[in-house]
């Protein structure tokens, strides 16, 4: 379950996350200004900054398995302040109403460059990110990742992935920039249960 320094660092970030989640609902009306504290603190004593994800598809794999289950931590502010260029995230499809796990290859800024010569380089705009499938074996139209619906606002991100349950003996942390295993290395320890996770998997 980690030492008391993990405990005292998690505790910290559930704080702040706590304190961007209550003043996000007052902000657009959700609730008033007496409310505000008991957001926070029920966010704080109650809420997780993690939820777990039953995934589907070869997109990802060998990252992550067909039918395996995912942990996906929350992000207050899905910006390249909170998430990274080769990070796993759980996103919104830009195509429809479902979700879909992608590697986040580039974010506002980068240009880029296509393999095929006539098309023209083009620079991501503010708040746009590129996400790519794992499986280099998918043609674009299979894997269905930024190569076919180009660039996704980055309000679509919901969540890292920070752990993938392959099987009940096939599991561990994915395989994220630097900076964010160190942003996640405290709620991991404190949050991951693999047994539930074995259990609530639908594997």
């Amino acid at each position: 379950m980690g030492s008391l320094s993990t405990w005292v660092r998690y505790a910290a970030i559930k704080l702040d996350y706590s304190l961007f989640q209550g003043l996000k609902q007052y902000n657009v009306g959700q609730i008033n200004a007496r409310e505000l504290s008991d957001a926070i603190l029920k966010n704080l004593m109650q809420g997780r900054l993690t939820f777990t994800y039953w995934t589907k598809g070869e997109e990802m794999s060998p990252t992550i398995s067909a039918g395996g289950t995912i942990l996906v931590r929350k992000l207050p502010v899905p910006k390249p302040t909170q998430v990274f260029v080769g990070d796993v995230v759980l996103i919104k499809d830009p195509e429809n109403s479902h979700y879909i796990v992608r590697r986040l290859a580039a974010t506002e800024g980068y240009e880029m460059v296509s393999s095929n010569e006539k098309e023209e380089p083009f620079v991501l705009d503010k708040d746009q990110c590129w996400v790519l499938s794992d499986n280099t074996s998918l043609k674009p139209k299979e894997a269905r990742d930024s190569r076919l619906f180009g660039p996704v606002p980055m309000t679509n991100i919901i969540g890292r992935v920070i752990y993938a349950l392959r099987s009940a003996v096939d599991h561990g942390p994915v395989e994220n920039s630097h900076s964010a295993i160190n942003h996640d290395r405290d709620v991991l320890a404190v949050e991951l249960d693999v047994n539930q996770m074995v259990k609530n998997s639908k594997s």
